[in-house]
């Protein structure tokens, strides 16, 4: 009699690491719907040649969204096959992930749409997924063959609605969090992007340019500020073990052709004698194998990103992240120099 009210707890904990799955697998499908990847993006993440097809990128997202619904209304050996099928493809992302920040430390991937750093905290969050996958393909076949754990989410309401209040209390806390870092102004502080910004020109929050040191191509040290100071200088954070960062490598003089008035410039995290972009003719590389402006850009520094420096000393626009963002950064720039959209290359 004294466990009687606890016996829901073992079919409830089986069926949370299934809701769980369920719920990262819509958010993750939906934000890729929204933030589509390219096939520069899969092929940083060591995506076989193969398999970076364009209809297989576009399904990708909708295929996410499938297999929630099956985890949700499948029980019995369907819903075995869909749980491995989730196995599979979360150990898949961890493999990925972890290939890509062992071969480039400043990797990012695109796995909830925006693309964000590849942090250990990533690698945790994806091994934690595999787990839950685990726990779920061990579990789910006990789940009615049509119905799943959707059933079981009905019977025991009590906690599902519990789970469901703890995943919206996260994500208005992280959304929370997030509005509270953009207020934060300063040096350091990353503003809405000027150039290309949808909103009120009041809203524009230009901060400071840092004066942090960097080295050129030849070896001498310039500070940001110093530099921008002559006149304004686009950076493209770039790296050659980034596949994401070949089509920015690849347009560079296309941009300076666009921009004479800009000084488009490769940032780099070697030293000019580590990397085989490194140029000691003008406009120069800029290393930063201190790591002083990825430390002053946090996290939303990654590559490929661009961010505009203003003559004035301020930030004038961006960090922008991605090759398809960095292009369309591009094209702003050049519309609010020249009024018009750049003819097309």
């Amino acid at each position: 009699m004294g466990t009687a009210p606890f016996a829901f707890l073992l079919p409830a904990a089986a069926g949370t690491s299934t809701l769980i799955l369920i719920g990262v697998l819509v958010v993750s499908g939906v934000a890729k719907l929204r933030t589509p990847d390219d096939a520069a993006g899969w092929e940083a993440m060591g995506v076989p040649a193969g398999l970076r097809r364009e209809w297989l990128i576009r399904f990708h997202p909708i295929g996410e969204l499938v297999l929630a619904v099956a985890l949700l209304l499948l029980g019995g050996a369907l819903g075995i096959a869909a749980a491995v099928v989730a196995v599979l493809l979360f150990a898949a992302y961890l493999a990925m992930v972890w290939r890509a920040r062992r071969q480039t430390p400043d990797a990012s991937c695109a796995c909830f749409g925006e693309r964000r750093p590849i942090t250990g905290r990533t690698l945790l969050r994806n091994a934690w997924l595999v787990l839950l996958a685990l726990i779920s393909a061990v579990t789910i076949g006990a789940q009615p063959l049509w119905g799943g754990v959707a059933v079981l989410a009905v019977a025991l309401w009590p906690w599902t609605v519990a789970l469901a209040a703890v995943a919206a209390t996260f994500v208005l806390v992280q959304e929370k969090g997030s509005e509270s870092a953009e207020a934060v102004s300063g040096p350091g502080a990353l503003a809405p992007t000027a150039i290309g910004y949808e909103g009120e020109p009041e809203d524009y929050l230009r901060s400071r340019t840092p004066a942090v040191p960097v080295q050129l191509g030849d070896g001498t040290t310039v500070t940001l500020r110093e530099l921008s100071a002559r006149e304004p200088v686009l950076l493209l954070a770039v790296s050659e073990g980034c596949g994401s960062c070949t089509p920015v490598i690849e347009s560079v003089e296309r941009y300076r052709e666009l921009l004479p008035e800009v000084s488009v410039r490769f940032l780099l995290r070697s030293d000019p004698e580590g990397s085989t972009l490194t140029s000691a003719e003008e406009p120069q590389t800029l290393h930063d194998a201190s790591r002083y402006v990825s430390a002053t850009f946090a996290d939303a520094w990654m590559t490929p990103s661009a961010i505009l420096l203003g003559a004035d000393g301020l930030l004038a626009g961006g960090p922008v992240s991605g090759a398809p963002q960095v292009a369309e950064f591009v094209e702003d720039i050049y519309e609010s120099l020249h009024g018009e959209r750049p003819p097309a290359p």
